[in-house]
């Protein structure tokens, strides 16, 4: 078992299973230390690593950069998606059920990359994201093709408070019939927030229903902010 699988199985996955399932997102315990924080960072500017690079600028998406990753993926990218795909996986398959939905993903992260490639879903989506002073990134769902896993997770590469202000990961929950809820997470170095695709399942009068989610980041008053964004999914 790599170092980083370790510290994955490490977690309390009940608890966080628990909280993901109350409020649509939870944060992990460290899953990386602040030198590999650094060395993950630092690969943004190797740009042989990627397959593509987009300016949100350039597109509306807010202001800041991101790059995905082509393969093969650097140790941790590899190591901390594969490990982290099973114990999401029970969430997963629970909203599936709550929500009347088929439960597609097979127990690896292989099994379900092979389905997604079979369907022309091919193009990887880990992401190093890099934001500087007044950037922010527009609120949105990561959904790349018909299949979807409803879960994903982004790791903090710099100290909130310390590398940067502001720079909120920000959800926005629409509910049926009623406002809208939002809630603001300052996420720690090294540590991942778990937060769901696409929408999570709500309980109301009539029983479950799903709720629509889209995720953001608020505007860095100041400094840099860098993270690293683990999809399950491929993209088209």
């Amino acid at each position: 078992m790599s170092i980083y699988a370790s510290r994955v199985a490490q977690g309390d996955w009940d608890a966080l299973g628990r909280e993901v399932d109350a409020y649509g997102f939870a944060v992990t315990p460290e899953l990386l230390r602040k030198d590999e924080c650094a060395d993950v960072a630092a690969l943004y500017d190797e740009v042989g690593r990627f397959r593509s690079t987009i300016d949100m600028e350039r597109y509306r998406f807010g202001a800041g950069r991101y790059r995905y990753f082509a393969e093969p993926f650097p140790e941790a990218v590899q190591a901390l998606r594969t490990a982290l795909y099973p114990r999401l996986l029970p969430i997963a398959r629970d909203w599936a059920g709550r929500l009347g939905r088929p439960a597609p993903w097979p127990d690896t992260l292989e099994e379900w990359l092979g389905m997604c490639h079979a369907a022309g879903q091919t193009k990887p989506t880990p992401i190093l994201l890099r934001y500087g002073q007044d950037g922010w990134n527009a609120l949105h769902r990561d959904l790349y093709g018909d299949l979807v896993f409803p879960l994903q997770v982004v790791i903090g590469l710099d100290e909130p408070g310390g590398d940067y202000t502001g720079g909120e990961f920000l959800m926005v929950e629409q509910r049926a019939r009623a406002q809208s809820r939002g809630t603001a997470t300052l996420l720690p170095r090294g540590r991942g927030l778990i937060f769901t695709t696409r929408d999570r399942p709500v309980r109301t009068k009539r029983g479950w229903s799903a709720a629509p989610v889209r995720h953001g980041v608020s505007v860095v008053r100041s400094g840099h902010r860098r993270t690293l964004g683990l999809v399950f999914h491929d993209a088209a």
